[in-house]
């Protein structure tokens, strides 16, 4: 089942609303992350590479495209990466299909506004290990964005924050990214 409102733009566009790199490094903190990571919805990989140099696990890349995760896998290959395993998978409806406890990172960009935010961050919660930690990011609502889901659907920071801490998590702290991801609002928060 794929999230109301997900096609992807073109990827030139796409990637012209991000500063991927300093995305991740605002995220996930100068120290990167010690272990493996989900990576929920991974589209062209625009921050499945980042995460992949700034961890010291594997990066599971999940999207219901195969289009995306064929994108990706060549983004791999061009970046000689050894530590991503892009899998094509409906998250939504199936899971991630990873061991309960077994990642110390989970990312979910650009998701929330899915018909089940709850379901999606439970499932995120379910996999990490204790004081594992999740990245949240979404478009904003209270700016114009060049694109995004409606303004009907798309959750405020406020939302994803009681979502998060209806679906287990903890110490969840809002990140700016407006001079790396201006569109977009941040939260980090801890198993």
């Amino acid at each position: 089942m794929q999230a109301r409102e997900s096609g992807m733009p073109v990827e030139s566009d796409w990637m012209s609303f991000f500063d991927a790199e300093a995305t991740i490094e605002s995220l996930f903190g100068a120290d990167g992350v010690a272990g493996d990571l989900v990576e929920f919805g991974c589209g062209y990989g625009t921050f499945t590479v980042p995460s992949a140099l700034r961890t010291r696990g594997r990066v599971t890349a999940l999207d219901i495209d195969p289009r995306m995760v064929a994108r990706l896998q060549q983004k791999v290959t061009d970046h000689a990466l050894s530590n991503v395993r892009a899998v094509v998978r409906d998250f939504i409806a199936h899971g991630t299909g990873l061991a309960d406890g077994s990642q110390a990172h989970a990312m979910i960009y650009n998701l929330l506004h899915l018909d089940s935010p709850i379901a999606l961050l439970r499932e995120a919660h379910r996999v990490l290990c204790d004081g594992g930690s999740l990245s949240v990011i979404h478009w904003r609502s209270d700016i114009p964005t060049p694109r995004g889901p409606s303004l009907a659907i798309r959750p405020t920071p406020e939302q994803c924050w009681e979502w998060m801490a209806e679906a287990g998590f903890q110490n969840i702290e809002p990140v700016d990214l407006k001079l790396c991801c201006p569109f977009h609002f941040g939260l980090v928060a801890r198993h």
